[in-house]
């Protein structure tokens, strides 16, 4: 059985695990990814489109001073993008999460199962921690290197636009205003956890290596006739 110090670090390790298992769904199904406002004109009309949405929905409204305006809409983000290398970037951040979401749910097993067991020389030890938070954490950083790239470089709000308003094109843009939202700041909370996870066991390990070192030390410092005794 492991000893209550052990029990109790693998414990607070784990509920960091959770924790990040936790916010990893709530990033998952909520839609505060992006906001973005995009400027409109062409020769009837002017005003903006302010889209946001997350990695399965979203939803749309524009303002104009002038022209027919359209109500606000709700999308599904992969239907709108059909096939364009915007979708195909989207799908692999949606990927990615989900592979940092299994990696996150597997060290919350690895460090239940050390709370109450001893696997110290197996992979089900604390290596095993280390490989499970540390593959999760650098899977959410990929997935929003990825998302920022999507949204700089291929203009995913842009084409988001372009789909749902017919009778604005790409030449109708006058100026776009990206603000991330929180969903998005959330997964910098995942990394942390998983960091916290992974430090928690580090320090538990020191602590239990200075322990057998000072258990060796009476033995190293004995005189030699009282050992030979």
């Amino acid at each position: 059985m492991p000893t209550t110090e052990k029990t109790l670090m693998f414990l607070a390790s784990f509920l960091a695990n959770l924790a990040s298992f936790i916010v990893i769904c709530s990033v998952l199904g909520t839609q505060e990814w992006m906001s973005s406002a995009i400027a409109v004109s062409d020769s009837s009309s002017n005003g903006s489109i302010v889209i946001t949405y997350g990695l399965f929905r979203g939803g749309s409204t524009q303002d104009g001073s002038a022209g027919l305006l359209e109500p606000d809409k709700e999308f599904e983000v992969l239907e709108v993008l059909k096939n364009s290398s915007q979708k195909t970037l989207h799908v692999l951040v949606i990927v990615f999460l989900i592979l940092s979401l299994v990696t996150s749910l597997l060290s919350c097993g690895f460090t239940l199962y050390n709370s109450i067991s001893n696997p110290y020389q197996t992979f089900l030890g604390p290596v095993g921690v280390y490989t499970w938070s540390g593959l999760s954490a650098s899977l959410t950083f990929v997935t929003m290197m990825l998302f920022v790239g999507n949204i700089q470089a291929k203009h995913l709000s842009q084409e988001l636009i372009e789909a749902l308003y017919s009778s604005y094109p790409r030449s109708t843009h006058k100026g776009v205003t990206h603000r991330y939202g929180y969903s998005f700041w959330l997964m910098l909370l995942i990394i942390l956890l998983n960091i916290v996870a992974v430090v928690i066991i580090i320090f538990y390990q020191r602590a239990r290596y200075q322990r057998k070192q000072e258990q060796k030390k009476p033995m190293e410092y004995a005189p030699r006739d009282g050992i030979l005794f």
